[in-house]
């Protein structure tokens, strides 16, 4: 099967005629909106042509598969499946239907996504066995909700999808030069200040994962609706298949699992270990020093994929309190460690990304 990309872009192409934002002041290569030809527009009268969940299917009479993925699967995903515990996690969901793999599933050859509006989406393709280590994966209805091609492109090797020009011609026969494999690295560290867009970076980096398990770390704090508000809103944005789990025991974690966890956060798992010790001044934090030590330990030697998010604490005041400067002092410290055990690192600062080096 041959696909024909005449446009790439969403509906009102990238730079949008008229839009004045910075997004598309970026922009140096222009993109018409999204259009596309299937097999030179022969009458596609022996396609199986299928509206799914996921969007509209074409398979070819050899067998050959196109999904232009436009659909919402919101509905039909499992909703996060929330596990508190104080250890370990339990297993998830194993039934057909609930998004996890189906047996027999056919991965397509060829997936056109608006990885700008879900690339969770993605991922649920890829667990559910449609989306393999062969499909070629192609970003459209890209615009202005991409900061720039830059921004767009770092996004997408994350992902594992590539972008291509106005004018492309996918061929299902073709040698699989368009295949991009993800990077992940094995150990991620993202430090940032409060509302600096640490979390939100995290999340991304780990949206088309087929399988993610979110550690929370944060007391619920029932008696504070301020801070359960914000517990709902990272829960509200977490792709439907994620699992979660609510713990503070990361070196168990660490040297039990072995998929990829999503770590938010370690100034939340840090006070509430200094809490457990009663180690907060004047008491004898070395408690604390021994947690510490024994969390990275255990991430020296984790076979999981990580991301983690921590604060970054070191470049205020001194804090006016004997507690405050504790807390800061073991933060800083661990995140010391921690960045130097690590592929990669780096800082978050008003929702810009900048790399640390190794």
């Amino acid at each position: 099967m041959k696909v024909l990309l005449t446009g790439t872009a969403g509906p009102g192409g990238w730079p949008e005629p008229g839009c004045r934002c910075a997004s598309c002041g970026r922009v140096t290569t222009p993109r018409r909106p999204f259009s596309v030809v299937i097999d030179d527009n022969i009458p596609l009268t022996h396609h199986d042509l299928t509206r799914t969940p996921d969007g509209d299917s074409v398979i070819a009479p050899d067998g050959d598969r196109l999904l232009f993925a436009n659909g919402d699967r919101s509905n039909a995903d499992q909703p996060n499946a929330h596990r508190a515990n104080t250890s370990h996690r339990t297993n998830g969901d194993q039934a057909n239907g609930d998004g996890t793999s189906v047996p027999g599933a056919v991965p397509y050859d060829i997936v056109l996504i608006d990885l700008l509006e879900r690339p969770d989406h993605l991922g649920g393709l890829r667990r559910r066995g449609l989306v393999d280590e062969t499909t070629q994966i192609v970003a459209v209805g890209l615009d202005h909700r991409a900061p720039s091609e830059a921004e767009l492109e770092r996004r997408l090797r994350f992902w594992g999808a590539i972008t291509v020009p106005d004018g492309t011609v996918l061929d299902t026969k073709a040698p699989q030069d368009r295949v991009r494999p993800r990077t992940l690295p094995r150990r991620t560290l993202l430090l940032g200040g409060s509302r600096s867009g640490k979390s939100a970076e995290a999340e991304l980096r780990l949206a088309a994962e087929p399988e993610v398990t979110y550690v929370a770390t944060a007391s619920p704090c029932h008696d504070d609706p301020e801070w359960q508000a914000r517990l709902k809103a990272h829960q509200a944005r977490r792709p439907a298949h994620w699992r979660t789990l609510e713990t503070t025991d990361l070196t168990h974690l660490l040297t039990t699992e072995t998929g990829v966890l999503l770590i938010d956060g370690l100034g939340t798992w840090l006070t509430a270990i200094i809490d457990a010790h009663n180690a907060w001044p004047p008491a004898n934090p070395d408690p604390v020093h021994t947690e510490c030590a024994n969390l990275l330990k255990a991430w020296r030697q984790t076979t999981a994929h990580i991301v983690a998010v921590t604060e970054e604490v070191g470049q205020g005041i001194v804090p006016p309190t004997p507690s405050g400067r504790l807390f800061r002092d073991l933060i800083g410290t661990l995140n010391q460690h921690l960045t130097t055990e690590s592929e990669e690192s780096a800082l978050i600062t008003a929702g810009r990304i900048t790399p640390l080096p190794t």
